[in-house]
């Protein structure tokens, strides 16, 4: 159990130079009163930013610091857990984060979200939300339970169940699975290799035992064959090469001529088409006008005739030549495919020739190896090819063995995954703990005269009846009704937390809820709920209506603001 001691802070919001502390564990009901903006929720932000690095409310981190003096913002909360004193001191300009256990401050060498997730999963064991979920209920910007996330609510359940424990050791198993699977690759990898080296030494010790004289023949056999070959193919290449090169250049350079003179017979067909098209432009013009559209000069008979006369045996010349240009490309084209085909033939050549010299080489290097099998001591090399045979047989095997225990694992690890997955043992768990939970919110409901059947499913989803059964949602209901609703399942967290003595604390918060949305006979009723809470529970109800209030806890602090500043007054 969380027992929370004390809160102090400077710098922190509108509070100023000097320390403001405040007892948490002094008396068991604390009133605290002020006016709007005295500063009375200050405390509840302070105990939020020294645990989680944020406010209760939703504040910029940059605007917790005091903005009259800008900086040395400072908040320290002292609690203890067990026979363990902590405290966690943290601050904004300069930047302060430290945790402090009997006295002694816990090695920072880890990053500063490693080390809030120290804090908060080995030493508080919740998060920001279920931290609020079991100690505050406020009119502030704070999300109560019933109007956060399915996921969201699944998070909150699990911290009070203590469960998240199967979350944090499904995410160890996954990145255990991830290395043994990358393990279990390597191995793989060098089996193979070991299998290949295994095969390949096998090959050698066959080779070396039938390099005997029978053998050595063949592969004299062998060499004489291969060199043969070479001897056929270097023919070969000597025939190929004669001329070869000098036919390819005057063959690309035919083709290249060929090209340019086609290009030239497109260039002269354009001029001529163009001569064409602008005579026949000028026809028209003639057949269509009877005077010059410039001067408007009247065009005789006689001069057009004569004009048109002149015209038509200019485009018949210039028609006559298009036609020669056409037959002479259609040789030229026909030049072209031909002297292609040449050169295709004379490159095919050039390729048997590299073909040929590329053969030549392997049969180079099997003669090499050849001899070098010839050359070699067989009975000294087939002993050690042996004893390197069996150590790559027990590496093998070695492999072998690790990669079952390796498989087995892994098998093992995705039964385990499935079960500590959300649809695994934690369903489980929360399959017997949601009858208790909805037990106890309908008790409280009860006691805050809210006479509905609440039921809360395995997918978090809630279902609320009335007495005669109509279903509802929390959305349904009035404001009034819904704080009765939160004050319910506030309760049950604490109930079930106590339980559990996992997240159970002695400290409750009600923040403005006496100021809100309850009528009279709901601040009475929750005032019998407070009267039942164990003697280690220690209650703040802040409050800007003190007068109402006033008499009914043990003790009470007040805050003013003078001078832009708020003070405590006790």
């Amino acid at each position: 159990m969380i027992i929370f001691k004390s809160v102090r802070y400077k710098n922190f919001l509108s509070t100023g130079n000097s320390f403001t502390e405040i007892n948490l564990d002094q008396t068991k009901s604390t009133l605290v009163v002020g006016q709007n903006g005295a500063g009375k929720s200050t405390m509840l932000d302070a105990i939020s930013f020294a645990l989680f690095s944020k406010p209760h409310r939703n504040i910029n981190k940059a605007q917790l610091v005091n903005s009259i003096n800008q900086k040395a913002c400072v908040v320290e909360v002292e609690f203890s857990v067990g026979s363990s004193d902590f405290k966690i001191v943290r601050g904004i300009r300069p930047g302060i984060f430290e945790i402090w256990k009997n006295g002694t401050m816990i090695n920072q060498s880890s990053h500063a979200k490693e080390y809030q997730k120290i804090l908060e999963q080995n030493i508080l064991k919740l998060n920001h939300k279920s931290f609020h979920q079991v100690i505050v209920l406020g009119s502030s910007s704070f999300i109560p339970f019933m109007q956060l996330a399915a996921g969201h609510r699944r998070e909150v359940i699990e911290d009070l169940l203590d469960i998240n424990v199967f979350s944090k050791m499904n995410q160890i198993l996954r990145d255990k699975q991830s290395v043994l699977k990358d393990q279990l690759k390597d191995l793989s990898y060098k089996i193979d290799i070991t299998k290949n080296k295994l095969e390949t030494q096998e090959k050698y010790i066959t080779d070396i035992q039938k390099l005997t004289r029978e053998n050595r023949k063949e592969y004299e056999s062998r060499i004489h064959e291969s060199q043969d070959s070479i001897s056929e193919l270097q023919k070969q290449n000597s025939e190929l090469s004669v001329g070869l090169e000098e036919s390819i250049r005057e063959t690309e350079k035919g083709l290249s001529t060929l090209h340019d003179k086609r290009q030239e017979l497109l260039l002269r067909s354009q001029d001529r088409q163009t001569n064409i098209t602008n005579l026949t432009k000028r026809i028209k013009f003639f057949d269509e006008n009877e005077s010059c559209p410039i001067c408007d000069q009247t065009l005789s008979d006689s001069h057009k005739s004569h004009v048109l006369e002149t015209i038509e045996g200019e485009r018949g010349t210039h028609k006559s030549s298009l036609k020669q240009i056409g037959s002479e490309g259609t040789i030229v084209e026909k030049e072209i495919k031909q002297t292609g085909r040449l050169l295709e033939s004379l490159r095919s050549k050039v390729s048997e020739l590299s073909q040929n010299n590329v053969k030549i080489t392997g049969l180079t290097k099997q003669i090499k190896e050849y001899q070098s099998y010839l050359e070699k001591d067989v009975s000294a090399d087939l002993d050690e090819a042996k004893s390197d045979l069996k150590s790559l047989n027990d590496n093998r095997n070695s492999l072998l063995e690790n990669k079952f225990s390796l498989s087995e694992n892994i098998s093992y690890n995705t039964v385990m995954t499935e079960m500590l997955k959300d649809t695994g043992i934690k369903t489980k768990i929360i399959k017997q703990y949601l009858p208790v939970i909805n037990k106890f919110v309908n008790q409280y409901l009860q006691t805050l005269d809210f006479f509905v059947h609440f039921n809360l499913d395995e997918s978090f989803q809630e279902t609320i009846r009335s007495r005669h059964r109509d279903a509802f949602t929390y959305d349904s209901f009035s404001e009034g009704e819904k704080q009765r609703i939160d004050l319910a399942l506030l309760f049950t967290w604490r109930h079930i937390a106590k339980m559990k003595n996992s997240v159970a604390t002695n400290l409750l918060v009600l923040d403005e809820t006496f100021d809100s949305s309850l009528d009279h006979e709901g601040v009475d009723n929750l005032f019998k709920i407070l009267d039942t809470l164990s003697d280690d529970t220690n209650i703040f109800v802040i409050s800007h209506k003190g007068e109402i209030l006033d008499g009914k806890f043990n003790s009470k602090i007040e805050f003013k603001k003078e001078k832009n500043f708020s003070r405590m007054i006790k």
